[in-house]
């Protein structure tokens, strides 16, 4: 499954003339491409699929998709941990507390 993770940009930079940005997902960092999106600021909050940010979004709504996604098991499956931490981040309670 391909998901599209909403993350946090924590600095923005150009690579080969390329506007990029690193995006941190619940203390994974990941550098991700800013091409599709380049009005967002540090602080702001991106929807990233296979490297490149594709939507600019608010927190709240970030903080939702982040606990839905941890509610449904999926970040851990897909990603680990550093996922899980991001849904931990977004005020979801631990795996063992949601799950029955």
């Amino acid at each position: 499954m391909c998901l599209a993770v909403p993350g946090r940009v924590v600095a923005r930079h150009e690579r080969d003339d390329t506007l990029m940005a690193d995006v941190d997902f619940g203390g994974v960092r990941k550098e991700v491409c800013l091409e599709y999106v380049p009005h967002v600021a540090v602080d702001d909050w991106v929807i990233v699929h296979v490297g490149f940010a594709i939507q600019q979004l608010d927190e709240a709504s970030a903080r939702e998709t982040l606990a839905a996604f941890e509610q449904l098991g999926i970040l851990e499956e897909e990603f680990g941990d550093g996922f899980t931490a991001a849904a931990r981040q977004a005020g979801v309670p631990a795996d063992e507390e949601v799950r029955p």
